[in-house]
């Protein structure tokens, strides 16, 4: 799929209050040039710094997402990154005098809206899709969470959710085309919450600028007239406010019978525009928000930084089931015959696990001194290709691996279970536990047909050549 990225034309402004912070914001959309992405701008600090909508400027997900860097702030940014995702903006600068966008409606709808009257421009560098190729799972089981990418031909959602409240109940919505549904059917769907929360939310300092006219108030409970009184009193609401007969405070009415789901659905593409490009797969949610959205970006940020390393060092594999093959391995590790221990790399994952294999042949040259007539591995080459594998997961993160070295600076709690014969396959599993500026400590394992038969805890040092 080929399509170019685009812009939009002209700056459009939108003015309002934050929904969390209640602070009074202005937010102008301005164009930006092609790869530079989504970002914000706070015009109302000194310099005017700004922060990339991405996931590693994600600071808290409390009822909403907040981006900052260096200790400037944005808070409740999920609505304004799903209406740019939406409408297929690539590059925009998003300007604020303030630590919060206007809430509006509670919707992406005016953010929508003001962005298509800016009009859009395509620019002459082509999309960078990020394409699902393997099913992605995030799960939590205490909460019940479940999001599952699968590989697809477009971007598409399906989400379901199951309250326990006769106004909600369990439903569910799914988006099939982002050009054909999202403006008309999802951009519309306001955020909610329930009675029950709001004292709650009020007291942790939350929706300040919350008002029955930018979010739906589910009745979850009974209350009497008193008590409504009081909560009117405390969050300023309208005496001319009503509890709804249809569960809804004020009795207002949903844009869809299903427009809680629809706004979680919403809420996701937002937060999934926090992986900092377009997406190509199929996302399956149950019972998702924020924390698990976010969660489930960084497992595919995970999976990006795959890619570009099988692209940097390997291109296609020669063997399926292969992450780097031989030659991939020698562009990283600086070791030659005979003390080149690994020969392929199955799985790793930057900077956190690394499954890598050894086959020990008849012809390895330890063999005819260690032992003769009893041919076994040395201990200390087991231990010594567990560390090149760990090398590879090190190295593999340096711009230049070619002009740096893995030192080995200590070896702690070795334990040999088994000997190692000629013709047996070692795989090795080592897990980051540390890494602190190009020095880590590392757990490995290493097994011989399922059977453990060597473990150890390495730490190391990269350095230059």
């Amino acid at each position: 799929m080929l399509k170019k990225q685009r812009t939009i034309c002209k700056p459009v402004s939108f003015s309002g209050v934050g929904l969390h912070t209640g602070n009074s914001s202005t937010m102008t959309f301005r164009p930006a040039p092609p790869n530079s992405g989504i970002r914000f701008k706070r015009c109302d600090l000194d310099n005017c710094p700004e922060i990339l909508a991405d996931i590693d400027h994600v600071i808290d997900i409390a009822r909403g997402t907040t981006i900052g860097q260096d200790n400037v702030v944005i808070h409740t940014v999920e609505h304004v990154l799903a209406a740019v995702y939406g409408l297929e903006i690539d590059n925009i600068l998003v300007e604020l005098d303030n630590n919060e966008p206007p809430v509006g409606d509670g919707s992406a709808l005016p953010y929508v809206n003001i962005l298509k009257e800016a009009g859009f421009e395509e620019q002459d560098y082509n999309k960078n899709y990020f394409v699902i190729e393997k099913t992605i799972v995030y799960s939590e089981a205490k909460r019940g969470v479940d999001i599952v990418a699968v590989p697809s031909d477009t971007f598409r959602i399906t989400f379901m959710v199951d309250y326990r409240n006769p106004a909600l109940g369990t439903q569910y919505t799914a988006l099939y085309s982002l050009e054909d549904e999202f403006v008309s059917e999802f951009a519309p769907a306001r955020t909610f919450c329930f009675l029950s929360e709001v004292e709650h939310l009020k007291d942790v300092g939350l929706i300040k600028g919350g008002a029955v006219d930018n979010a739906i108030v589910i009745l979850d409970r009974k209350i009497d007239e008193s008590e409504f009184d009081r909560l009117k009193n405390l969050f300023k609401i309208p005496n001319t406010t009503v509890l709804g007969e249809n569960g809804i405070l004020d009795g207002k009415e949903l844009r869809f019978v299903n427009e809680p789901v629809r706004h979680k659905a919403l809420d996701m593409i937002g937060d999934l525009a926090l992986l900092g490009q377009p997406i190509i797969g199929n996302f399956m949610a149950a019972r998702s928000g924020h924390a698990a959205n976010v969660e489930l970006v960084r497992i595919m940020r995970k999976e990006i930084e795959r890619q570009h390393i099988r692209l940097k060092y390997q291109g296609e594999p020669h063997g399926k089931g292969v992450f780097l093959d031989i030659n991939a391995i020698k562009r990283i590790l600086p070791h030659r015959y005979p003390f080149l221990l690994i020969d392929k790399i199955l799985d790793l994952v930057p900077l956190e696990r690394v499954i890598g294999i050894k086959n020990v042949t008849a012809n390895e040259p330890f063999f005819s001194g260690h032992f003769p007539g009893r041919p076994i591995m040395p201990g200390v080459l087991i231990v010594e290709a567990m560390a090149q594998a760990g090398g590879v997961l090190l190295l593999n993160s340096e711009m230049n691996p070619e002009t740096k070295l893995a030192y080995f600076t200590n070896i702690d709690k070795v334990k040999f279970r088994k000997p190692v014969l000629p013709g047996d396959q070692i795989r090795f599993e080592l897990e980051m536990v540390r890494y602190r500026k190009s020095i880590c400590k590392m757990a490995g394992k290493a097994f011989v047909d399922g059977d453990l038969v060597c473990e150890a805890e390495l730490m190391a040092a990269v350095v230059d050549k």
